[in-house]
Formats: C-alpha cells, structure tokens, sequence
C-alpha cells in the first residue's frame, strides 16, 4: 500500500514540476519593466536583478535576457 501511496505521489510532483516551470518561464510586463530597470543599472548581476523579484531565479532572469535582447553577429 506504501508503494501505491509513493506512486501517485511521484506523479503528482512530476505534473506540478511541468506546470511550475512552464508558468516561470513566462514573465509578466511588470517583470519584463523591472528586470530592464534594473539591468540598465546594474548590470548582468543576475542575483541582484532575482532579488527583487519574487519567485525567480538569477538563471531565469538571465536566460530571459540573453534570449530577448542578446544580439547575435
């Protein structure tokens, strides 16, 4: 019975950690607006930029970056 329990439960996590992620990767304008802002003054310091914006990571905010505004030669 334990291992019917863990079954169900590892599904669960599986399609919470999809959703989760798809949503993280979506920023909202006010995002968008800030993480902007504050690359203007500050610079690629991810950490920084992360800390001000609930729920996001340095990764997240820099791979939005260089996936919206780096430019390629």
């Amino acid at each position: 019975m334990a291992d019917l329990d863990r079954s169900s439960d590892d599904t669960s996590v599986d399609s919470r950690e999809d959703t989760s992620q798809d949503s993280k990767l979506e920023f909202t304008e006010d995002e968008e607006t800030l993480i902007a802002r504050m690359y203007s003054l500050l610079g690629d310091r991810w950490s920084l930029i992360a800390g001000r914006i609930p729920g996001r990571t340095a990764e997240e905010i820099e791979k939005y970056w260089t996936s919206r505004y780096s430019t390629s030669e």
